[in-house]
């Protein structure tokens, strides 16, 4: 049976069986308050001249203020942009900039979930002055930069048709959907004055990270920070199916969000639609306040029950009503473009045309300005508006230093990156107390990171142990919140870590890239200021994930960042604990990147002291003479063996113990890797080594074996483009895994001591006539200590106890 046209717009939900109680008892209705009438006048001027403005960059060319009949030739020959969520978008918009009007005293962020609907927000961006601030003599409040911004949309050298950092007053890459939720939570941590207001498109809340970020205000402590007020905007329909948020009756919203801690406010009356959003958001501000006050005078409320306002409007509200017989206002047909042939057929046009023409536009736009119907209802103060405040495009932060090498070890030992590294974190913490914070998802004891919490807490407010107590860490399983709250509150000055297992990070991938996106523009875009960089720290990589199993065993997230641009990029393999410390303090101190810095959180070999730990993370690679053969001056290597990652490094030092042992006339040179990014070719990273520094490492025509944590392909791509790369082989994670011993993880993946030695044995003969003459003798040795092994574990259940001891070179 074929599917059926729905056949009414609007449709109503199926009545729910819930009962009716549940709107009485725990549903908002504020006090009627009527509006002066000059206020609702201009609301309503407003959002006429803001929809005119939104349609019209959809169709318009030319012609752009309906100054002449309207033709085809008016009509963009490409029509891109989405038109069905922009009335709500601007109704919204409208209503905020009254609410900042009426309190002098907010300060407010607009966050737009639904970020296709970028011409909503930059008809009001230009209404009330700040594209003309931010791009003046382009968009200016004239005739000449009202025609800009129409014929210039979804255009090359104009704005794209989705929200990015080129949209003054966005902290939100408009692209995928999910996050708006949880990056307005972060935007409002630890900036007590703040209130965000974020529009959740009801297609945008079926995701997983919309889900997940409801439960955000569990994690706000009033006392230190500001407060969200979401809006779940309920127009029904997505791009081509009806949302499961509008097929909800009222009673189901209710009660479903009154459990999550909110108190619901429905706001759907057409015929008062204006008078009850900005009664609702009077509330919600109160109800806000209220809570604050509480809080910050000792008498916190348990359990605050947080406004929210659910918005029902229709989807493409005064668009068209029905084009060639179908229903496009208050159904999906409205999503895009609803008049997709304007520019070709007459009927079409004869639409557009109505439809421009019923927004009297001419009545709101004199001399290419807004009149003063329409901007009354703008605050006074330009840098209140919404697209001129200060936090949402110059907000950095920078953090106090803290000297790392007080945190150091001494080498020849053992130890933890992780349990240095918390030592150091909690320090900084201290220093820092309101602006820096942890987002992890719910491992930070396991990944042996708790020593930051020796001088700080956590920060859940609905438990009774961990609430109202300044906490920097939040954990909560859901890798989409950890990342969403690190991105708006880097996006707001502040500066976060966020710690993970490593086969988890993947999780968070395309919402990482998105984030890229945005800070790559934003550092082309002139007015935009430094952020600090995002920083995530990789831990229980798949080297240690032998107890957990081939699930727990993913290291693809570096991959991810690599596809990142040059300028963006960072991937750090530090190869023991002074190393890894002095990554991380190099992190914190940076802007504008996506850092990745992957460790072990067992106790590992320390080979380098803290000076020489900063100089050879200053290079980002060396040679480690204490590890490779003696040679005289101009004397060559037959082979460098190069470790990349903490784990396969230690399993490189080994191999050339060994091979020192019983292969003594193999001149052996050990190189470690700890900035990834230096191995690309020059053009391509501006890390990468110089041609005369990388040879100098690494040889002119010496085989060169990498031994690599992540996937072999990824490396193979990073150096191709180098000179003379067919010497150069590279082994790494074979997706070879199970619960077993440490020791066979490396076995099973040809990363172990005995694979890097018979790769060098076998590469190194080629050039050395002595290590040819005994070549099977020492071959047959490694097999014999590799089955002496493999027997051990097979009988044992573990590794034997000397795989791990420090190495020793005489």
């Amino acid at each position: 049976m074929p599917q059926s046209e729905i056949p009414i717009p609007n449709p109503p939900a199926l009545p729910s069986s819930l009962p009716d109680t549940i709107l009485h008892d725990l549903s908002i209705t504020p006090p009627a308050k009527p509006l002066p009438p000059a206020d609702l006048a201009s609301l309503k001027a407003f959002q006429r001249a803001a929809n005119y403005l939104a349609a019209s960059m959809i169709f318009l060319r030319s012609n752009t203020l309906l100054k002449a009949p309207l033709s085809h030739n008016d009509i963009k020959p490409r029509l891109l942009g989405h038109w069905g969520t922009c009335p709500g978008l601007v109704l919204v918009y409208s209503h905020l900039n009254l609410l900042l009007r009426n309190n002098p005293d907010l300060s407010m962020i607009y966050i737009i979930g639904p970020g296709h609907g970028a011409p909503a927000a930059l008809a009001a961006l230009w209404l009330e002055g700040s594209l003309e601030r931010f791009y003046p003599g382009e968009y200016d409040l004239s005739e000449g930069g009202f025609h800009n911004l129409v014929t210039r949309f979804s255009v090359p050298g104009g704005f794209p048709s989705h929200i990015n950092a080129e949209t003054p007053g966005a902290i939100h890459e408009g692209g995928e959907l999910g996050y708006a939720l949880g990056a307005a939570f972060g935007a409002v941590m630890d900036k007590p004055d703040l209130v965000v207001t974020v529009v959740v498109g009801d297609g945008e809340a079926e995701t997983g990270p919309t889900a997940t970020a409801w439960h955000a205000i569990k994690f706000l402590d009033p006392r230190e920070s500001g407060a969200v007020i979401p809006i779940l905007h309920v127009n029904g329909f997505k791009i081509s199916e009806r949302t499961i948020f509008g097929c909800m009756d009222d009673k189901e919203i209710v009660a479903l969000f009154s459990g999550y801690g909110y108190q619901v406010l429905i706001v759907e009356e057409l015929e008062r639609i204006d008078e009850d959003l900005q009664g609702g958001l009077e509330w919600a501000l109160g109800e806000i306040r209220r809570i604050q006050k509480a809080a910050r005078e000792g008498e916190a409320v348990v359990k605050p029950r947080w406004p929210m306002i659910v918005l029902r409007t229709p989807k493409g509200w005064t668009g068209p009503k029905k084009v060639d017989g179908k229903i496009i206002e208050g159904s999906f047909h409205s999503h895009q473009v609803p008049l997709p042939k304007a520019g070709e057929e007459n009927g079409q046009l004869g639409d557009l045309r109505v439809w421009l023409e019923s927004y009297k536009i001419g009545e709101l736009i004199k001399d290419g300005k807004p009149t003063e119907e329409v901007t009354r209802i703008l605050p006074r103060e330009k840098e209140r508006r919404l697209g001129q405040n200060k936090l949402t495009y110059d907000p950095y932060e920078e953090l106090k230093k803290v000297d790392w090498k007080e945190y150091t070890v001494e080498k020849g030992t053992d130890q933890s990156c992780m349990k240095i590294t918390g030592k150091f974190l909690d320090k900084v913490f201290q220093e820092n107390p309101k602006s820096i914070r942890l987002f992890s998802p719910d491992e930070l004891e396991s990944n042996k990171l708790d020593a930051i919490l020796d001088h700080t807490q956590r920060n859940f407010q609905w438990d009774q142990y961990s609430r109202a107590n300044g906490g920097r860490v939040i954990e909560v399983l859901s890798e989409h919140d950890c990342q969403a709250f690190m991105q708006g509150y880097t996006l707001t000055g502040r500066t976060a870590i966020f710690p993970s297992y490593e086969s988890f990070l993947g999780i968070v991938h395309t919402m990482m890239v998105q984030y890229s996106k945005f800070v790559k523009i934003a550092r082309e875009v002139p007015w935009r200021g430094d952020l600090a960089s995002i920083n995530y720290i990789e831990t229980s990589t798949w080297a240690r994930q032998e107890h957990n199993g081939f699930s727990h065993q993913n290291p693809s997230f570096i991959g991810a960042v690599l596809n990142l641009k040059a300028e963006a990029a960072r991937v750090y393999l530090p190869p023991d604990a002074n190393c890894f410390l002095s990554t991380v303090h190099h992190c914190l101190k940076s802007k504008n990147y996506t850092n990745l810095i992957i460790g072990s959180k067992q106790p590992t070999a320390v080979y380098l002291s803290a000076d020489e730990a900063a100089e050879h993370c200053k290079q980002g690679a060396s040679i480690w003479q204490f590890a490779s053969t003696p040679l005289e001056p101009n004397e060559e290597p037959d082979v460098v063996l190069v470790g990349i990652g903490v784990e396969v490094t230690f399993e490189v030092v080994k191999a050339a113990e060994l091979l020192r042992k019983i292969c003594p006339a193999l001149k052996v040179r050990v190189v470690n890797v700890t900035d990834l990014m230096i191995l690309a070719p020059v053009s391509k990273h501006p890390h990468a080594l110089s041609k005369e520094k990388f040879l100098e490492l690494f040889t002119q025509d010496k085989p060169v074996l990498f031994n690599y944590h992540g996937y072999p392909t990824e490396l193979q791509g990073l150096l191709f483009g180098r000179e003379n790369v067919a010497r150069m082989s590279v082994e790494g994670y074979r997706e070879e895994g199970t619960t077993t011993t440490p020791f066979n993880m490396m076995l099973l993946n040809g990363v172990s001591r005995f694979n890097v030695a018979r790769r060098a044995v076998v590469e190194g003969a080629r050039g050395n006539e002595v290590v040819e003459g005994g070549r099977e003798e020492v071959l047959g040795e490694v097999e014999r200590r590799v089955e002496e092994v493999r027997r051990f574990i097979e009988g044992e259940g573990k590794d034997p106890d000397d795989m791990y001891e420090v190495p020793k070179f005489e």
